[in-house]
């Protein structure tokens, strides 16, 4: 039990590591931006933006709700800011 709470504590420190992240080759002109606050999706908020092993996750709140919300794979080009507030 011990451990699992050491798991999810890690999780949600590294969770506040990841301030932003833009998908795609051209940074400026053609770039999908997100950030942690950011709104989207018809009123839900960005939560926290995870780095996994082979993947970028994306997590969406609305009320008391969090929800997965998109997934980018490493394969593809992405520019990654830290928050610098740790």
């Amino acid at each position: 039990m011990l451990t699992l709470v050491m798991d999810l504590l890690n999780i949600k420190k590294m969770a506040q590591l990841i301030r932003k992240i833009s998908i795609g080759k051209d940074y400026k002109n053609e770039a999908m931006h997100y950030a942690v606050g950011q709104e989207v999706y018809g009123g839900h908020i960005i939560d926290s933006i995870i780095e996994e092993d082979d993947k970028f996750s994306i997590f969406i709140k609305k009320a008391d709700e969090i929800l997965p919300w998109k997934d980018f794979n490493k394969n593809m080009a992405v520019a990654v800011e830290y928050n610098l507030e740790y």
